[in-house]
C-alpha cells in the first residue's frame, strides 16, 4: 500500500485547506485511513480518523473546523480544513490501518504518505 498526501500549503487564519490522500489499491472498504499531524518538537497526533463503513473520529482542537471524507471509487481520503488557526500549521500525514474500527493510536496505523506541509499565518 502507498499513500500519496497532497494540498498543503500557506493560508491565511480563519481561511481554508483540503488536503487529499490517494491509495495505491482499493483499500478504503477495508482499511481504516486517518489524518495525523505533527507540529516541530510536538508528536505526532490524530487529526481525524474514518473507519471502513464510515464512521468518523476527530481531535477536540478541530471538531466542527475539519471534515474527513472518503471517495472509494478514488481511492481518495480528503480533509477539509476550515477556520484554520496558527495552531494547526504542522505537517500533515494521511495513514492507513488494515482494521476496519478507526484506530486512535500511531502504531496501528502500518502504512504512511510521506506528509504534506500545511502554514498558517496570523
Amino acid at each position: 500500500v502507498q499513500l500519496q498526501a497532497s494540498g498543503g500549503g500557506l493560508v491565511q487564519a480563519g481561511g481554508s485547506l483540503r488536503l487529499s490522500c490517494a491509495a495505491s489499491g482499493s483499500i478504503l472498504t477495508t482499511h481504516s485511513m486517518a489524518w495525523y499531524r505533527q507540529a516541530p518538537g510536538q508528536e505526532r497526533e490524530l487529526v481525524a480518523s474514518v473507519s471502513s463503513d464510515g464512521r468518523t473520529n476527530y481531535a477536540d482542537s478541530v471538531k466542527g473546523r475539519f471534515t474527513i471524507s472518503r471517495d472509494n471509487a478514488q481511492n481518495t481520503v480528503y480533509l477539509q480544513m476550515n477556520s484554520l488557526k496558527p495552531e494547526d500549521a504542522a505537517v500533515y500525514y494521511c495513514a492507513a490501518a488494515p482494521v476496519g474500527w478507526g484506530p486512535k493510536h500511531v502504531y496501528e496505523y502500518d502504512y504512511w504518505g510521506q506528509g504534506t506541509q500545511v502554514t498558517v499565518s496570523s
